[in-house]
Protein backbone atom coordinates (compact mmCIF):
# COMPACT_ATOMS: atom_id res chain seq x y z
CA UNK A 1 0.00 0.00 0.00
CA UNK A 2 1.50 3.33 -1.04
CA UNK A 3 2.10 6.10 1.48
CA UNK A 4 -0.36 9.02 1.50
CA UNK A 5 0.61 12.15 -0.41
CA UNK A 6 -0.02 14.35 2.63
CA UNK A 7 -0.84 13.67 6.26
CA UNK A 8 -2.32 16.35 8.48
CA UNK A 9 0.93 16.44 10.47
CA UNK A 10 3.07 16.99 7.36
CA UNK A 11 0.67 19.62 6.01
CA UNK A 12 0.65 21.49 9.32
CA UNK A 13 4.45 21.44 9.37
CA UNK A 14 4.56 22.79 5.81
CA UNK A 15 2.00 25.56 6.23
CA UNK A 16 1.98 26.48 9.91
CA UNK A 17 -1.77 25.95 9.81
CA UNK A 18 -4.13 24.14 12.16
CA UNK A 19 -5.66 20.71 11.52
CA UNK A 20 -9.11 20.19 13.06
CA UNK A 21 -8.52 16.42 13.18
CA UNK A 22 -6.01 13.86 11.97
CA UNK A 23 -6.37 13.05 8.26
CA UNK A 24 -4.45 11.88 5.22
CA UNK A 25 -4.97 12.48 1.50
CA UNK A 26 -3.76 10.96 -1.75
CA UNK A 27 -4.21 13.95 -4.08
CA UNK A 28 -5.25 17.59 -4.37
CA UNK A 29 -8.20 19.14 -6.17
CA UNK A 30 -9.51 22.65 -6.72
CA UNK A 31 -12.71 21.57 -8.48
CA UNK A 32 -15.48 19.43 -7.00
CA UNK A 33 -16.43 18.28 -10.50
CA UNK A 34 -13.10 16.46 -10.94
CA UNK A 35 -12.38 15.69 -7.28
CA UNK A 36 -11.46 12.10 -6.48
CA UNK A 37 -12.23 10.40 -3.15
CA UNK A 38 -9.29 10.93 -0.83
CA UNK A 39 -8.27 14.30 -2.32
CA UNK A 40 -7.45 17.43 -0.34
CA UNK A 41 -9.92 20.04 -1.59
CA UNK A 42 -8.19 23.42 -1.90
CA UNK A 43 -10.78 26.18 -1.43
CA UNK A 44 -9.26 28.80 -3.72
CA UNK A 45 -11.15 31.99 -4.54
CA UNK A 46 -11.40 32.93 -8.21
CA UNK A 47 -14.69 33.64 -9.94
CA UNK A 48 -16.31 31.81 -7.02
CA UNK A 49 -15.25 31.37 -3.41
CA UNK A 50 -14.06 27.80 -2.96
CA UNK A 51 -15.31 27.82 0.64
CA UNK A 52 -18.84 27.63 -0.77
CA UNK A 53 -18.02 24.14 -2.10
CA UNK A 54 -16.23 22.62 0.90
CA UNK A 55 -19.32 20.77 2.11
CA UNK A 56 -19.91 19.38 -1.39
CA UNK A 57 -16.27 18.27 -1.58
CA UNK A 58 -16.45 16.45 1.74
CA UNK A 59 -19.70 14.76 0.75
CA UNK A 60 -17.99 13.66 -2.48
CA UNK A 61 -15.28 11.91 -0.46
CA UNK A 62 -12.56 14.53 -0.02
CA UNK A 63 -10.12 13.47 2.67
CA UNK A 64 -9.84 17.03 3.96
CA UNK A 65 -10.14 20.67 2.84
CA UNK A 66 -7.60 23.49 2.88
CA UNK A 67 -9.44 26.62 4.03
CA UNK A 68 -8.84 30.05 5.54
CA UNK A 69 -12.09 29.94 7.55
CA UNK A 70 -14.46 27.23 8.67
CA UNK A 71 -17.51 27.32 6.39
CA UNK A 72 -20.92 27.36 8.05
CA UNK A 73 -22.83 24.12 8.40
CA UNK A 74 -19.89 21.72 8.63
CA UNK A 75 -19.91 19.05 11.34
CA UNK A 76 -17.51 19.67 14.26
CA UNK A 77 -15.27 16.79 13.19
CA UNK A 78 -14.91 17.94 9.54
CA UNK A 79 -11.30 17.30 8.45
CA UNK A 80 -9.80 20.72 7.67
CA UNK A 81 -6.45 22.46 7.43
CA UNK A 82 -7.03 26.08 8.40
CA UNK A 83 -4.45 28.61 7.19
CA UNK A 84 -4.32 32.40 6.92
CA UNK A 85 -4.59 32.42 3.11
CA UNK A 86 -5.49 29.44 0.94
CA UNK A 87 -3.24 30.30 -2.02
CA UNK A 88 -0.29 30.93 0.29
CA UNK A 89 -1.05 27.63 2.01
CA UNK A 90 -0.99 25.86 -1.35
CA UNK A 91 2.34 27.52 -2.13
CA UNK A 92 3.71 26.34 1.22
CA UNK A 93 2.69 22.78 0.37
CA UNK A 94 4.42 23.20 -3.00
CA UNK A 95 7.66 24.32 -1.34
CA UNK A 96 7.58 21.43 1.09
CA UNK A 97 6.85 18.95 -1.72
CA UNK A 98 9.77 20.29 -3.74
CA UNK A 99 12.08 20.07 -0.72
CA UNK A 100 11.18 16.48 0.12
CA UNK A 101 11.02 14.91 -3.35
CA UNK A 102 13.98 13.17 -4.89
CA UNK A 103 12.67 13.97 -8.38
CA UNK A 104 14.75 15.84 -10.90
CA UNK A 105 12.65 18.79 -12.01
CA UNK A 106 12.27 20.26 -15.49
CA UNK A 107 10.48 23.60 -15.92
CA UNK A 108 9.24 24.68 -19.35
CA UNK A 109 8.04 28.03 -20.66
CA UNK A 110 7.60 29.60 -24.09
CA UNK A 111 5.05 31.43 -26.20
CA UNK A 112 4.31 28.21 -28.10
CA UNK A 113 4.90 24.55 -27.34
CA UNK A 114 4.92 24.47 -23.53
CA UNK A 115 2.23 21.83 -23.12
CA UNK A 116 3.35 19.74 -26.09
CA UNK A 117 6.94 19.71 -24.80
CA UNK A 118 5.73 18.84 -21.29
CA UNK A 119 3.77 15.90 -22.68
CA UNK A 120 6.71 14.83 -24.83
CA UNK A 121 8.89 14.74 -21.72
CA UNK A 122 6.24 12.71 -19.88
CA UNK A 123 6.37 10.15 -22.72
CA UNK A 124 10.13 10.28 -23.26
CA UNK A 125 11.02 9.84 -19.59
CA UNK A 126 8.41 7.19 -18.77
CA UNK A 127 10.67 4.20 -19.64
CA UNK A 128 13.38 5.65 -17.38
CA UNK A 129 11.47 6.33 -14.16
CA UNK A 130 8.32 7.56 -12.50
CA UNK A 131 7.24 10.85 -14.06
CA UNK A 132 5.03 13.44 -12.41
CA UNK A 133 3.37 16.12 -14.57
CA UNK A 134 0.06 17.94 -14.56
CA UNK A 135 -2.69 16.26 -16.56
CA UNK A 136 -3.69 19.64 -18.03
CA UNK A 137 -2.07 22.97 -18.83
CA UNK A 138 -1.71 24.00 -15.19
CA UNK A 139 0.88 26.74 -15.64
CA UNK A 140 -0.31 29.84 -13.76
CA UNK A 141 -0.07 31.21 -10.20
CA UNK A 142 -2.23 28.39 -8.81
CA UNK A 143 -1.48 25.70 -11.41
CA UNK A 144 2.25 25.55 -10.73
CA UNK A 145 1.97 25.21 -6.93
CA UNK A 146 -0.85 22.71 -7.38
CA UNK A 147 1.34 20.57 -9.65
CA UNK A 148 4.24 20.75 -7.22
CA UNK A 149 2.09 19.98 -4.17
CA UNK A 150 0.80 16.88 -5.99
CA UNK A 151 4.33 15.57 -6.62
CA UNK A 152 4.90 12.18 -4.97
CA UNK A 153 7.92 11.96 -2.73
CA UNK A 154 9.25 8.96 -4.67
CA UNK A 155 8.91 10.45 -8.18
CA UNK A 156 12.02 10.23 -10.33
CA UNK A 157 11.15 13.17 -12.59
CA UNK A 158 8.76 16.11 -12.38
CA UNK A 159 7.85 18.27 -15.37
CA UNK A 160 6.45 21.72 -14.58
CA UNK A 161 4.87 24.02 -17.16
CA UNK A 162 5.11 27.77 -16.45
CA UNK A 163 3.10 30.39 -18.34
CA UNK A 164 2.42 34.08 -18.10
CA UNK A 165 0.11 36.87 -19.24
CA UNK A 166 1.89 39.86 -17.72
CA UNK A 167 5.42 40.90 -16.68
CA UNK A 168 6.79 39.50 -13.46
CA UNK A 169 4.83 36.23 -13.39
CA UNK A 170 7.44 33.64 -14.38
CA UNK A 171 10.30 34.30 -11.94
CA UNK A 172 8.31 33.63 -8.72
CA UNK A 173 6.93 30.40 -10.17
CA UNK A 174 10.39 29.30 -11.34
CA UNK A 175 11.79 30.02 -7.87
CA UNK A 176 8.99 27.89 -6.41
CA UNK A 177 9.77 25.01 -8.79
CA UNK A 178 13.58 25.22 -8.37
CA UNK A 179 14.19 23.30 -11.60
CA UNK A 180 17.28 21.26 -12.34
CA UNK A 181 16.64 22.01 -16.03
CA UNK A 182 14.78 25.02 -17.45
CA UNK A 183 13.59 25.21 -21.08
CA UNK A 184 12.39 28.10 -23.24
CA UNK A 185 10.72 26.64 -26.32
CA UNK A 186 10.09 29.77 -28.40
CA UNK A 187 9.45 33.49 -28.08
CA UNK A 188 6.59 34.69 -30.29
CA UNK A 189 4.22 37.68 -30.48
CA UNK A 190 1.77 36.49 -27.82
CA UNK A 191 0.51 38.69 -24.96
CA UNK A 192 1.91 41.75 -26.72
CA UNK A 193 -0.90 43.76 -25.16
CA UNK A 194 1.03 43.51 -21.87
CA UNK A 195 4.55 44.05 -23.27
CA UNK A 196 6.22 46.81 -25.25
CA UNK A 197 7.78 44.45 -27.78
CA UNK A 198 9.06 40.96 -28.49
CA UNK A 199 12.24 41.67 -26.52
CA UNK A 200 10.11 42.27 -23.43
CA UNK A 201 8.45 38.88 -23.88
CA UNK A 202 11.88 37.27 -24.28
CA UNK A 203 13.14 38.83 -21.06
CA UNK A 204 10.07 37.59 -19.19
CA UNK A 205 10.50 34.06 -20.61
CA UNK A 206 14.20 34.12 -19.77
CA UNK A 207 13.40 34.87 -16.13
CA UNK A 208 12.68 31.15 -15.73
CA UNK A 209 16.43 30.68 -15.43
CA UNK A 210 16.47 32.68 -12.18
CA UNK A 211 14.94 29.69 -10.42
CA UNK A 212 17.55 27.15 -11.54
CA UNK A 213 19.16 24.99 -8.90
CA UNK A 214 22.90 25.42 -8.48
CA UNK A 215 24.60 23.58 -11.34
CA UNK A 216 21.36 23.39 -13.30
CA UNK A 217 21.02 23.48 -17.08
CA UNK A 218 19.36 26.14 -19.22
CA UNK A 219 18.01 25.04 -22.62
CA UNK A 220 17.31 27.80 -25.14
CA UNK A 221 16.09 28.06 -28.71
CA UNK A 222 18.94 29.35 -30.87
CA UNK A 223 16.89 30.07 -34.00
CA UNK A 224 15.04 33.16 -32.79
CA UNK A 225 15.47 36.87 -33.30
CA UNK A 226 15.50 37.11 -29.51
CA UNK A 227 17.91 34.20 -28.92
CA UNK A 228 20.70 36.55 -27.73
CA UNK A 229 18.44 37.75 -24.91
CA UNK A 230 17.76 34.16 -23.88
CA UNK A 231 21.36 33.01 -24.02
CA UNK A 232 22.59 36.06 -22.09
CA UNK A 233 20.08 35.44 -19.28
CA UNK A 234 20.89 31.72 -19.29
CA UNK A 235 24.61 32.40 -19.07
CA UNK A 236 24.08 34.75 -16.16
CA UNK A 237 22.21 32.03 -14.26
CA UNK A 238 24.35 28.95 -14.97
CA UNK A 239 27.50 27.68 -16.64
CA UNK A 240 25.47 24.91 -18.29
CA UNK A 241 23.68 26.31 -21.34
CA UNK A 242 22.40 24.08 -24.15
CA UNK A 243 21.20 25.60 -27.42
CA UNK A 244 18.76 23.73 -29.65
CA UNK A 245 17.79 24.60 -33.21
CA UNK A 246 18.82 24.28 -36.83
CA UNK A 247 22.05 26.27 -36.51
CA UNK A 248 25.18 24.18 -37.02
CA UNK A 249 26.58 25.42 -33.70
CA UNK A 250 23.61 24.14 -31.65
CA UNK A 251 24.41 21.31 -29.24
CA UNK A 252 20.96 19.89 -29.98
CA UNK A 253 20.79 20.36 -33.73
CA UNK A 254 17.87 19.73 -36.06
CA UNK A 255 19.42 18.55 -39.33
CA UNK A 256 16.25 17.62 -41.19
CA UNK A 257 12.54 17.21 -40.46
CA UNK A 258 10.63 15.37 -43.16
CA UNK A 259 6.93 16.04 -42.71
CA UNK A 260 4.37 13.65 -44.23
CA UNK A 261 0.59 13.73 -43.75
CA UNK A 262 0.83 11.33 -40.81
CA UNK A 263 4.31 11.62 -39.32
CA UNK A 264 7.53 13.59 -38.95
CA UNK A 265 10.88 11.88 -39.53
CA UNK A 266 13.64 13.70 -37.68
CA UNK A 267 17.39 13.64 -38.25
CA UNK A 268 19.26 15.41 -35.48
CA UNK A 269 22.51 15.52 -33.56
CA UNK A 270 22.77 15.78 -29.78
CA UNK A 271 26.11 16.73 -28.30
CA UNK A 272 27.78 15.60 -31.54
CA UNK A 273 26.11 12.18 -31.69
CA UNK A 274 23.59 11.41 -34.46
CA UNK A 275 20.02 10.92 -33.32
CA UNK A 276 17.15 9.90 -35.60
CA UNK A 277 13.55 9.32 -34.58
CA UNK A 278 9.98 9.52 -35.83
CA UNK A 279 6.98 11.32 -34.42
CA UNK A 280 3.56 9.91 -35.27
CA UNK A 281 2.31 13.46 -35.84
CA UNK A 282 3.10 15.88 -38.68
CA UNK A 283 4.81 19.20 -37.98
CA UNK A 284 8.29 20.69 -38.04
CA UNK A 285 7.41 22.63 -34.87
CA UNK A 286 6.79 19.31 -33.12
CA UNK A 287 10.26 18.18 -34.20
CA UNK A 288 11.73 21.28 -32.55
CA UNK A 289 9.77 20.64 -29.36
CA UNK A 290 11.01 17.06 -29.36
CA UNK A 291 14.59 18.23 -29.73
CA UNK A 292 14.21 20.51 -26.71
CA UNK A 293 12.71 17.62 -24.75
CA UNK A 294 15.56 15.27 -25.67
CA UNK A 295 18.12 17.92 -24.72
CA UNK A 296 16.38 18.05 -21.33
CA UNK A 297 16.54 14.25 -20.99
CA UNK A 298 20.27 14.35 -21.64
CA UNK A 299 20.74 17.19 -19.13
CA UNK A 300 18.93 15.11 -16.51
CA UNK A 301 21.38 12.27 -17.07
CA UNK A 302 18.83 10.14 -18.93
CA UNK A 303 19.22 8.13 -22.12
CA UNK A 304 18.20 10.32 -25.09
CA UNK A 305 18.24 7.37 -27.52
CA UNK A 306 15.72 5.45 -25.42
CA UNK A 307 13.72 8.65 -24.96
CA UNK A 308 13.68 9.34 -28.70
CA UNK A 309 12.35 5.85 -29.39
CA UNK A 310 9.58 6.39 -26.83
CA UNK A 311 8.47 9.58 -28.59
CA UNK A 312 6.91 7.52 -31.39
CA UNK A 313 4.06 6.90 -28.93
CA UNK A 314 3.50 10.61 -28.24
CA UNK A 315 0.37 12.29 -29.56
CA UNK A 316 -0.61 15.95 -29.14
CA UNK A 317 -2.94 16.88 -26.27
CA UNK A 318 -6.56 17.57 -27.17
CA UNK A 319 -6.97 20.80 -29.07
CA UNK A 320 -3.26 21.13 -29.88
CA UNK A 321 -3.00 19.43 -33.26
CA UNK A 322 -4.84 16.15 -32.81
CA UNK A 323 -6.09 14.59 -36.04
CA UNK A 324 -9.06 12.26 -36.56
CA UNK A 325 -11.60 11.29 -39.22
CA UNK A 326 -15.33 11.93 -38.82
CA UNK A 327 -18.42 11.09 -40.89
CA UNK A 328 -20.15 13.91 -42.72
CA UNK A 329 -23.61 12.54 -42.05
CA UNK A 330 -25.50 9.93 -40.05
CA UNK A 331 -25.27 7.39 -42.89
CA UNK A 332 -21.55 7.03 -42.12
CA UNK A 333 -20.53 7.27 -45.77
CA UNK A 334 -18.38 10.26 -46.70
CA UNK A 335 -15.81 11.44 -44.16
CA UNK A 336 -13.47 14.35 -43.51
CA UNK A 337 -10.31 14.77 -41.44
CA UNK A 338 -10.21 17.26 -38.57
CA UNK A 339 -7.02 18.91 -37.29
CA UNK A 340 -8.13 20.15 -33.87
CA UNK A 341 -5.74 22.92 -32.83
CA UNK A 342 -8.37 25.12 -31.19
CA UNK A 343 -6.77 25.53 -27.76
CA UNK A 344 -4.70 28.63 -28.43
CA UNK A 345 -3.18 30.77 -31.18
CA UNK A 346 -0.67 33.46 -32.04
CA UNK A 347 0.95 34.31 -35.39
CA UNK A 348 3.74 31.77 -34.94
CA UNK A 349 1.52 28.87 -33.93
CA UNK A 350 -1.02 29.60 -36.68
CA UNK A 351 1.80 29.64 -39.26
CA UNK A 352 2.99 26.26 -37.99
CA UNK A 353 -0.54 24.85 -38.15
CA UNK A 354 -1.01 26.14 -41.70
CA UNK A 355 2.24 24.40 -42.68
CA UNK A 356 0.87 21.12 -41.30
CA UNK A 357 -2.40 21.58 -43.21
CA UNK A 358 -0.50 22.31 -46.42
CA UNK A 359 1.46 19.06 -46.00
CA UNK A 360 -1.76 17.02 -45.85
CA UNK A 361 -2.89 15.19 -48.99
CA UNK A 362 -6.68 14.96 -48.76
CA UNK A 363 -8.85 13.54 -51.51
CA UNK A 364 -10.90 16.71 -51.15
CA UNK A 365 -9.81 20.24 -50.20
CA UNK A 366 -7.69 21.76 -47.48
CA UNK A 367 -9.88 24.02 -45.33
CA UNK A 368 -8.88 26.38 -42.51
CA UNK A 369 -11.20 27.72 -39.82
CA UNK A 370 -9.35 30.49 -37.99
CA UNK A 371 -10.45 32.46 -34.95
CA UNK A 372 -9.21 35.67 -33.40
CA UNK A 373 -5.70 35.78 -31.93
CA UNK A 374 -6.07 37.65 -28.64
CA UNK A 375 -3.76 39.87 -26.56
CA UNK A 376 -1.61 40.98 -29.52
CA UNK A 377 -1.64 44.69 -28.71
CA UNK A 378 -1.81 47.69 -31.07
CA UNK A 379 -0.55 45.76 -34.14
CA UNK A 380 -3.21 43.07 -33.90
CA UNK A 381 -5.01 44.10 -37.11
CA UNK A 382 -1.80 43.92 -39.16
CA UNK A 383 -0.78 40.61 -37.57
CA UNK A 384 -4.11 39.05 -38.53
CA UNK A 385 -4.00 40.52 -42.04
CA UNK A 386 -0.42 39.33 -42.51
CA UNK A 387 -1.45 35.67 -42.32
CA UNK A 388 -2.77 36.02 -45.88
CA UNK A 389 0.80 36.15 -47.20
CA UNK A 390 2.01 33.02 -45.41
CA UNK A 391 3.33 30.61 -48.10
CA UNK A 392 1.14 27.71 -46.91
CA UNK A 393 -1.98 29.72 -47.75
CA UNK A 394 -1.42 28.93 -51.43
CA UNK A 395 -2.30 25.28 -50.75
CA UNK A 396 -5.52 26.01 -48.88
CA UNK A 397 -8.78 26.07 -50.82
CA UNK A 398 -10.93 28.06 -48.41
CA UNK A 399 -10.46 29.97 -45.17
CA UNK A 400 -13.41 30.51 -42.84
CA UNK A 401 -12.89 33.20 -40.19
CA UNK A 402 -14.35 33.98 -36.78
CA UNK A 403 -14.20 37.27 -34.90
CA UNK A 404 -13.61 40.97 -35.58
CA UNK A 405 -9.82 40.65 -35.62
CA UNK A 406 -9.79 37.73 -38.04
CA UNK A 407 -12.09 39.75 -40.31
CA UNK A 408 -8.93 41.61 -41.37
CA UNK A 409 -7.49 38.34 -42.70
CA UNK A 410 -10.79 37.48 -44.38
CA UNK A 411 -10.75 40.82 -46.22
CA UNK A 412 -7.10 40.33 -47.29
CA UNK A 413 -7.73 36.92 -48.86
CA UNK A 414 -8.44 36.50 -52.57
CA UNK A 415 -12.18 36.28 -53.22
CA UNK A 416 -11.93 32.67 -54.40
CA UNK A 417 -10.27 31.63 -51.14
CA UNK A 418 -12.61 33.59 -48.90
CA UNK A 419 -15.03 31.29 -47.07
CA UNK A 420 -17.52 32.30 -44.41
CA UNK A 421 -16.93 34.97 -41.80
CA UNK A 422 -18.84 35.10 -38.53
CA UNK A 423 -18.58 37.53 -35.61
CA UNK A 424 -18.63 34.70 -33.05
CA UNK A 425 -17.86 30.99 -33.03
CA UNK A 426 -21.43 30.10 -32.18
CA UNK A 427 -22.55 31.76 -35.42
CA UNK A 428 -20.12 29.73 -37.52
CA UNK A 429 -20.97 26.52 -35.66
CA UNK A 430 -24.57 26.99 -36.74
CA UNK A 431 -23.38 26.86 -40.39
CA UNK A 432 -21.14 23.84 -39.88
CA UNK A 433 -22.49 21.91 -42.89
CA UNK A 434 -21.13 24.64 -45.17
CA UNK A 435 -17.58 24.40 -43.81
CA UNK A 436 -16.41 21.02 -45.05
CA UNK A 437 -17.08 18.51 -47.83
CA UNK A 438 -16.27 14.85 -48.58
CA UNK A 439 -12.58 14.03 -48.31
CA UNK A 440 -11.62 17.46 -46.98
CA UNK A 441 -9.05 18.09 -44.27
CA UNK A 442 -10.12 20.97 -42.04
CA UNK A 443 -7.90 22.83 -39.55
CA UNK A 444 -9.55 24.66 -36.63
CA UNK A 445 -7.25 27.13 -34.89
CA UNK A 446 -7.80 30.16 -32.66
CA UNK A 447 -7.16 31.63 -29.24
CA UNK A 448 -9.02 29.97 -26.39
CA UNK A 449 -11.17 33.06 -25.90
CA UNK A 450 -12.44 32.89 -29.48
CA UNK A 451 -14.29 29.69 -28.43
CA UNK A 452 -13.61 27.68 -31.57
CA UNK A 453 -14.22 24.58 -29.45
CA UNK A 454 -17.87 25.20 -30.40
CA UNK A 455 -16.95 24.72 -34.07
CA UNK A 456 -14.92 21.60 -33.26
CA UNK A 457 -17.85 20.14 -31.33
CA UNK A 458 -20.26 20.92 -34.19
CA UNK A 459 -17.95 19.32 -36.75
CA UNK A 460 -17.49 16.14 -34.72
CA UNK A 461 -21.25 15.79 -34.22
CA UNK A 462 -22.24 16.13 -37.88
CA UNK A 463 -22.32 12.37 -38.23
CA UNK A 464 -24.54 11.80 -35.18
CA UNK A 465 -28.21 10.99 -35.41
CA UNK A 466 -30.29 13.21 -33.10
CA UNK A 467 -30.67 10.45 -30.50
CA UNK A 468 -26.91 9.78 -30.55
CA UNK A 469 -26.17 13.24 -29.15
CA UNK A 470 -26.21 12.91 -25.40
CA UNK A 471 -25.36 16.57 -24.75
CA UNK A 472 -28.10 19.16 -24.63
CA UNK A 473 -27.83 22.26 -26.79
CA UNK A 474 -26.57 24.37 -23.91
CA UNK A 475 -23.98 21.90 -22.64
CA UNK A 476 -21.26 22.01 -25.25
CA UNK A 477 -17.80 23.03 -24.14
CA UNK A 478 -16.75 26.61 -24.70
CA UNK A 479 -13.04 25.86 -24.27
Amino acid sequence: MSAPLWTSAAAVAATGGHATTAWQVDGLSIDTRSLQPGDLFVALTDQRDGHDFVADALRAGAGAALVSRVPEGLPPDAPLLVVGDVLHGLEDLARAARARTQAKVVAITGSVGKTSTKEMLRTALAPQGRVHAAEKSFNNHWGVPLTLARCPEDADFAVIEIGMNHPGEIAPLAELAQPDVAVVTIVAPAHLAAFDDLAGIAREKASIFSGLMSGGTAIVNGDLQTSPILTEAAGAATDHVVVFGADAAAQARLIRATVTPDATAVEAALNGAPLSFTLSTPGRHFAMNALAALAAVAALGGDPVQAAAALRDWTPPEGRGTRASFPLGPDGGATFDLLDDAYNANPTSIAAALDVLAACTPTGDRIAVLGDMLELGPDEDALHRGLASHPAMAAIARVHCVGPRMHHLWQALPAAQRGLWAPQAVDLAAQVTQLVGPGDTVLVKGSLGSKLRLVVDALTKMGHRPDDNLQGPGECSTG
